[in-house]
C-alpha cells in the first residue's frame, strides 16, 4: 500500500511538471518560429532546426517541434544553394518522426506530400513516374484528414497545376483549388493569436496559384 502511495505521488508529480512546463514549451516554440521567419542564411537555418530538435527532445511526445525541423529544412532546399537531395532526406527522416507520434496528422502529411514534391522537383524527368504519385497521394489524405487545412489544398493545387502544364491541359482545377486555399487561409487567420503556433505558412503560394489563372 505504501509502495502504491508513493507511486501514485510521483506520477502526480510528473504530470503537475508537465503541466508547469507548458508555459516554457509554449514560450520556446514562439521564439523558435520568430527565428525560423527571420533565417537568411544558410548557417542560420541549421541553427533554427536543431532549436526545434532541441525542443523535440525536450517534449518527446510533441510531433510540432519535429514538423517546424522538417519545414526549415525543406525551405532550405528551396532557397539556397545546398544540396536538395540531402537537405530533402534529412527532412524526410525528421517528418517520419513526427507522423510516428500523430500518423493521421493533416498538417504532416501534408508536409511529408511537400518533401515528396521538392525530390520530385530536383529531377523531374526521371522521378515523376514514381514520386508523382506519392505526391498526390499524400496530399489527397491531408485533405481528407482535415478538408480545413489550407496548406493541403494550395499543395495539391501546385501538383494539379503542373499535371496540367506537363499533359497541355487546363489549368481550371488547380485554380479552383487555389481559390478554396485562399478562403481557408482567411479562415484560418481568424484563429490566429499571439500564442498560436500551429502552421500558418503557404499563402504566397496559394496566391501565386491562383495568379496563374489570370
Amino acid at each position: 500500500m505504501k509502495k502504491f502511495t508513493v507511486s501514485l505521488l510521483l506520477g502526480l508529480l510528473c504530470i503537475t511538471l508537465v503541466k508547469a512546463n507548458d508555459p516554457a514549451y509554449l514560450d520556446a516554440m514562439k521564439k523558435q518560429i520568430d527565428s525560423m521567419n527571420s533565417v537568411s542564411s544558410i548557417e542560420d537555418v541549421q541553427k533554427s532546426k536543431n532549436g526545434f530538435l532541441r525542443i523535440a527532445e525536450a517534449k518527446p511526445s510533441e510531433w510540432l517541434p519535429l514538423y517546424y525541423a522538417a519545414f526549415t529544412q525543406t525551405n532550405a532546399a528551396f532557397r539556397f544553394d545546398v544540396d536538395k537531395d540531402a537537405y530533402l532526406d534529412e527532412a524526410l527522416a525528421i517528418i517520419k518522426k513526427a507522423k510516428s507520434l500523430d500518423p493521421n496528422n493533416s498538417e504532416i502529411t501534408a508536409l511529408h506530400g511537400f518533401i515528396i514534391m521538392g525530390k520530385l522537383s530536383v529531377d523531374p524527368a526521371s522521378r515523376g513516374q514514381e514520386l508523382s504519385p506519392q505526391a498526390m497521394q499524400l496530399f489527397s489524405k491531408a485533405i481528407q484528414l482535415n478538408k480545413q487545412n489550407p496548406r493541403a489544398t494550395t499543395l495539391m493545387g501546385q501538383m494539379e497545376l503542373g499535371m496540367s502544364q506537363f499533359f497541355g491541359t487546363g489549368p481550371e482545377k488547380a485554380c479552383g483549388m487555389g481559390r478554396i486555399a485562399l478562403d481557408l487561409f482567411e479562415k484560418e487567420q481568424a484563429l490566429i493569436s499571439e500564442d498560436y503556433i500551429l502552421p500558418t505558412w503557404g499563402k504566397n503560394q496559394a496566391e501565386e496559384l491562383t495568379s496563374a489563372c489570370k
